[in-house]
């Protein structure tokens, strides 16, 4: 059985099977729904049932509290239709002509700027010429059918290895791997498998709105991308990076970020630490980074950001900056990155 599902403000029409969910079916039929983390912890792909019934998995409630469930609200990630839908949702445009496919890549080097980061460069096939948008990402397809999501770092104009930075999450599948917490680790030269590109987090080139880049540790990865096409495209707006850490090891490219601001015209960085120690005699802003950027912009209508980290972070920022800030919700842009303690039962 297969419900049908109508986008009010479009018109356009999608079947959902009972075995997928409402945005596994979207994307199946090219239409792209907002999305980020795909397993209800991040909230980027919120919409609400305007008609019909649907049941949802499980979900955390920072993403969709029971008051929004009950007002109407949806998390097409973790939906299934009960009856036919009629539904509010932003349509995102821009990625729906690169096609996802699944590639077979070579470790090409294994490089650790921090004790709990490292920069994965993957080398493709020859022939391969692998189509993505900045700011998206890959998954790992692992042998025992899970699979494990990573952003890509360096920009589609780039010529040679992808470029991938990982954390180490102590008894995680992939990153005790990775770190070489079990054995036989990762090494130079395995050959692994990924599907994507994936996600919209990407770049709006259509606005000339001032841009607010908000990372939380690795999630600087997707942010360095974009800001790398941007130089590659002399894409020129008006950019505030704002990486925040617990210590200053967790800017593990804080080098670079310097030197954008030498290079790049009308670019500002702002590190933020929230947890340093006296023997790293941190000089620069403390507390939480997305309270750094409030402190800054305590009026961000006419802004727009991309945030990017643990879901924590997103969240907080996504409503502060709406309930505090006035940023519009239209221009907040974010990429969670989830792991299984993120989620809770709704």
């Amino acid at each position: 059985m297969s419900y049908q599902v109508t986008l009010k403000t479009s018109g356009k029409q999608f079947s959902v099977s009972q075995d997928e969910t409402v945005l596994e079916a979207a994307l199946r039929h090219g239409i792209n729904l907002p999305y980020g983390c795909k397993n209800g912890a991040c909230g980027s792909c919120k919409g609400k049932v305007l008609e019909g019934q649907i049941t949802h998995g499980q979900h955390s409630e920072n993403a969709l509290s029971k008051a929004d469930e009950t007002a109407g609200g949806i998390l097409f990630c973790c939906s299934h239709p009960q009856t036919d839908l009629v539904v509010e949702a932003r349509e995102v445009q821009g990625a729906g002509d690169i096609a996802i496919r699944k590639v077979p890549c070579r470790v090409n080097t294994i490089l650790k700027p921090s004790n709990d980061v490292a920069i994965l460069k993957l080398q493709l096939p020859a022939a391969e010429r692998f189509q993505f948008l900045a700011g998206q990402y890959i998954e790992f397809l692992l042998k025992d059918g899970q699979r494990r999501a990573y952003s890509i770092a360096n920009p589609p104009e780039q010529e040679g290895p992808l470029e991938l930075h990982i954390r180490h999450l102590p008894g995680g599948l992939f990153t005790d791997f990775v770190f070489g917490a079990v054995s036989p680790a990762l090494e130079e030269k395995d050959i692994l498998r990924f599907e994507g590109p994936l996600g919209n987090f990407f770049l709006r080139e259509d606005s000339k709105k001032p841009i607010i880049f908000l990372a939380a540790g690795t999630g600087f990865a997707p942010i360095k991308s974009i800001i790398e096409q941007m130089q590659a495209k002399k894409i020129t707006r008006s950019i505030e990076l704002y990486w925040g850490g617990r210590c200053p090891s967790d800017l593990y490219l804080n080098e670079l970020c310097k030197r954008w601001e030498q290079e790049i015209p009308d670019f500002k960085y702002i590190p933020v630490i929230s947890d340093g120690l006296p023997e790293d005699v941190w000089q620069g802003r403390t507390g939480f980074v997305h309270q750094a950027v409030i402190e800054d912009h305590p009026d961000l209508k006419d802004f727009q950001v991309y945030a990017c980290g643990a879901p924590v972070m997103v969240n907080a920022a996504r409503n502060e900056f709406s309930s505090k800030c006035h940023l519009p919700e239209e221009e907040f842009f974010a990429d969670s990155f989830t792991s299984a303690a993120d989620l809770v039962a709704s």
